[in-house]
This record gives C-alpha cells, structure tokens and sequence, in this order.
C-alpha cells in the first residue's frame, strides 16, 4: 500500500512511546509502503528507534516539547496545539507533510484539535467517530457517531448516514451497504423526531451508494443484519462501551468457569480451538482506529490502552481512507443528496402549485 506519509502522534496512549513504535514498526512490515512522520520528543523516539531499524529507515522525526495528557480539558489542549506531539500531527495534514494523523491521546483533545485546525467538509455541519465493530456477518459493521456529539438533529443523522456508507464502502468493499439507524423499536412511530425525520429523508434517496432499512434496536446491532448503524453521539458511546463491557464479560465469565473444576479445565482443553476464536473475535485490538469523518483531512483515533497490534490497526485504518480518498467520497455523496432533495423539492412545489395546495403545506 503505497499512501502519503502518516503522521503519528508518537507519545500519546497509555503506555506512549515503546508502543506506538512497535505498532508503526509493525504497520510498516505488514504494508512495506507506508512512511511516517513520527511527532514527539527528538531524543526519545531517536533511542526508541534503535529497536526498529526498518521503521527508522522510513520515518522523519518532528520534535514536539510537550505532551497533551489524559486528564487535559480540550479547551486547555487547543491552547498548547502548537507544541504538543497531538497538535503538531495534526497540523501536519491540514499543510500537506502528512497524508493523515494517528493518536492515541485524549480524545477530547484530539477532536477540538482536529476540528479547529481542519475544518469541517463543505456541507457537513458536525464530523462524527466512526469505528469498525466485531459482527456476526460476513463483515464487520461501521459505527457512528460514538461520542463526538451528544446531541443530534436529522441534518447530523443524515449527514452521519451518508459518511458511514462512503466509509463501509472503503473499509469493507461494499458496494451498497446496509444502513440503519439505532432506535428503540422499528416501528415507523417509533423514536425522537429527529430519527423518524432522518429515516424519512433517508428513504427518499434511493438514488445514494447506500440501502436504507429503518431501525435497528441495541440488542440486534452485531447480528449482521446491518453494516452501518446510525446514532447520536450520546447513544452511541453508551452502546459502544456496553458493547465493549459485554466482551469482557464474557471472556472473565468463561475463563472463571473453566478454571472451576478439573472437569472444566479438561473442557476448556477439548474446546480451546473455539474459545481461541472467540477471543480472536472479542480482542478489540483487532477493531482498533476510530476516525473522525467529515473533517477536511483524515484523523485516526487508536485507542489509548491498544497493543502494538492494535496501534498497527489503526495506522492501516488511516492508510485505507487516505488511499482511497474518503474526503471526495464524502464530497460527491453529500452534493448528490443535496442535488437530489433540491430537485424532489422543487418538483413537490411545482406539483403543489397545480394542485392549488399552497407552498408552505408542502413538506420538505
């Protein structure tokens, strides 16, 4: 995978350094490709380097004095954006030295920056966290948002449908995926008026690279019925961390139960083939990258606890949506709808007024 060079907040995440390289090293022997600007302290990631010769021989260093830290309020991480390994990454895509940035850092921090120094896509009111999640289809499905927005209107819904389907169809090669929105019933009468709004807009427009069906509830959202789920920022972060503590919950509950008895134990060597895969499945370094979409720019969130498995994720995240332009993807999508509601608008005015219904009975 040839892409422009990645910029990689290299101090952020739980354990900093000694992981994001690894993750790095191990992106670029995966995807022999790839280049890298690595942000953070010169010194540091120079001795950090000297265990990966190969990422070393593809990388430049962009030294950054200081370190947004988890506890900082984005308010005060904006003010620092100029000398902080997070803000400095960032800043190297909305120049054009890096193609997207990769942080494991304080999401907060990570969202304000990219927002204020990107810009939100012409047409895009909000950008949203999209992530890929563990499903029981034949793919994965996309997620979103997962916590940019607490509250949304139709427009964000809309707008959030349409950015999911551009990204499943990158991430999962789908041509027309499945989208719906997360809802606490799929009865049409069901949910705020935001998301019957939203699903009556959404319907309208069979003309998209996407096929709407209605609602989904939180109990069936990885049955792979569905590839893009649609939500508010506030409902979806909810989900996504019941998602997540459900996960653990189950690999504890099975690793308590086969530690229970020496029957259990001879139980869990017979099925340990099944329980391997369950793990491999549940791992959420193997979902790892969240990215937030509809910034003018690609900006790739890794989870601050990943393995430097999971930071490789991410970096491969970033890659994809960079290789396949998903900011033009975006683009074309969203003046394609905009195109179409002004026409079905129009032509709803024109049939009103041979009607005799006056304007403003019309429903857009």
């Amino acid at each position: 995978m040839v892409v422009p060079r990645l910029a990689i907040d290299a101090m952020g995440g739980d354990e900093g350094l000694a992981i994001m390289l690894a993750g790095a090293a191990l992106a670029q022997r995966r995807w022999p490709g790839l280049t890298f600007l690595l942000v953070g302290d010169q010194a540091e990631i120079r001795a950090g380097l000297v265990k990966h010769p190969g990422l070393a021989a593809v990388s430049e260093i962009a030294h950054a004095p200081d370190v947004i830290g988890g506890s900082d309020k984005p308010a005060q991480a904006l003010r620092r954006a100029k000398t902080t390994s997070m803000g400095i990454a960032v800043d190297a895509v909305k120049t054009g030295k890096a193609g997207a940035a990769v942080s494991a850092g304080n999401t907060g921090a990570l969202m304000a920056m990219a927002k204020l120094s990107l810009r939100t896509m012409p047409g895009i009111d909000r950008p949203a966290l999209a992530a890929l999640l563990p499903s029981l289809g034949a793919n994965d499905h996309v997620m979103l948002d997962l916590g940019a927005n607490t509250g949304c209107d139709t427009r964000n819904l809309v707008e959030f449908a349409v950015m999911g389907a551009a990204y499943a169809r990158i991430a999962m090669g789908l041509e027309r995926p499945r989208v719906r929105l997360l809802n606490i019933g799929t009865e049409d009468l069901k949910g705020t008026d935001a998301v019957r709004e939203a699903a009556g807009l959404l319907r309208q427009a069979t003309d998209l690279q996407m096929a709407f069906e209605g609602f989904v509830e939180g109990d069936k959202i990885s049955t792979g019925d569905t590839d893009v789920v649609v939500t508010d920022g506030f409902s979806g972060n909810i989900a996504l961390k019941t998602i997540e503590g459900t996960a653990r919950f189950v690999t504890d509950l099975l690793k308590r139960s086969f530690r229970s008895s020496f029957r259990s134990k001879m139980g869990f060597l017979i099925s340990r083939p099944a329980t391997e895969l369950l793990r491999h499945h549940l791992d959420p370094n193997n979902h790892n990258g969240a990215v937030f979409l509809g910034l003018n720019g690609v900006v790739v969130k890794s989870h601050g606890s990943a393995s430097d498995k999971g930071v490789a994720n991410a970096i491969g995240v970033a890659a994809k949506l960079v290789a396949n332009d998903i900011t033009r993807r975006i683009t074309d999508d969203l003046a394609h709808f905009s195109a179409y509601r002004a026409l079905t608008t129009a032509n709803a005015s024109v049939a009103a007024a041979h009607s005799g219904t006056p304007r403003q009975a019309v429903a857009e």
